[in-house]
């Protein structure tokens, strides 16, 4: 079995795929979002680590995403269903517009 040796930050995930950090970040927060091994937090310091994907996590949270925006009640629903900030809703889904 091939092991991966490159991986990429959420936050360059982001960039790269021209998604919301934030959106990106709380599917991340549920780890059965995306495949057992596909996403790894990386330790930045002693309490602190930021979350990368491997090149098939990115797969998996590209999938998900559009799982989630063909989905009926579509990202406000998704969004909604994970208790998040009123505020954070908006963002996201005004970054959708675009």
């Amino acid at each position: 079995m091939r092991r991966n040796s490159y991986i990429c930050t959420i936050d360059y995930v982001a960039k790269r795929i021209g998604e919301n950090l934030e959106l990106l970040e709380e599917i991340a927060a549920n780890p059965d979002n995306i495949e057992y091994g596909e996403m790894i937090d990386v330790a930045t310091g002693p309490d602190e680590a930021i979350i990368a994907l491997t090149n098939r996590g990115l797969e998996n949270l590209q999938e998900f995403i559009t799982d989630v925006r063909t989905s009926q009640g579509g990202m406000r629903q998704f969004l909604s269903e994970q208790n998040c900030d009123p505020a954070m809703i908006k963002r996201i889904l005004a970054d959708e517009l675009r």
